[in-house]
């Protein structure tokens, strides 16, 4: 059994009750997702899991059958690596038609999947926050096999530090450095950065 690693806030609070999440619109609602369907937008918002980058990847395929851009807005707390990794992977299969924007925070897995976008494909809302950080993972089981997904939680850590690299243009080291604790920018901070291309305020200028 693979440990579950995870890229989030070390101290976020745990998820809502599911009398308080039903009090909330649902997003996926025949409505809503007709509404979304037509204006070609992927929302990502919450922790990142399995169920979370199968209706991306649904979604990211269906409106990839037809021209036009493909608008997805980000507002996560990270979550599950490989979940993560699946939409990075399927916002880069579809092309460079995905804007990507995002607004309230970016987080950990939910900012590698910001990074999934073409960078002059990159916004952000002005009071958006981002962090960066190494992944957080828990292992138990035989030594052997504690020191082996020890090992993997650091190939996918030097992955992850790579990737950031190239997608900001910042030198891998100072990377290394920046992501040894939690790393906050705020909008104007991720644009110097390299994580954003342009900070907006209306649909309009995207």
């Amino acid at each position: 059994m693979y440990p579950e690693l995870t890229l989030r806030r070390a101290d976020e609070e745990p998820e809502e009750k599911d009398d308080e999440k039903a009090k909330a619109p649902d997003p996926q609602s025949s409505e809503i997702a007709k509404a979304l369907y037509k204006s070609r937008t992927v929302l990502i918002f919450g922790e990142v899991d399995m169920k979370m980058a199968e209706r991306v990847s649904a979604q990211l395929l269906a409106y990839a059958e037809s021209e036009g851009d493909i608008r997805v807005i980000v507002n996560s707390p990270g979550g599950h690596v490989e979940s993560g990794d699946t939409i990075h992977d399927m916002i880069r299969f579809v092309g460079n038609r995905v804007k990507m924007i995002g607004t309230g925070w970016v987080a950990s897995a939910g900012a590698h999947i910001y990074l999934g976008a073409k960078r002059e494909n990159r916004y952000c809302l002005p009071f958006t926050r981002f962090l960066l950080h190494q992944p957080l993972g828990g292992v138990r089981g035989q030594a052997s096999d504690i020191t082996i997904e020890a090992e993997e939680i650091l190939k996918m850590r030097a992955r992850l530090i790579k990737e950031i690299a190239v997608e900001t243009g910042q030198p891998y080291e100072k990377v290394v450095a920046d992501t040894e604790r939690n790393f906050w920018m705020g909008a104007e901070e991720a644009q110097k950065y390299g994580l954003v291309n342009k900070i907006i305020t209306s649909a309009s200028e995207i």
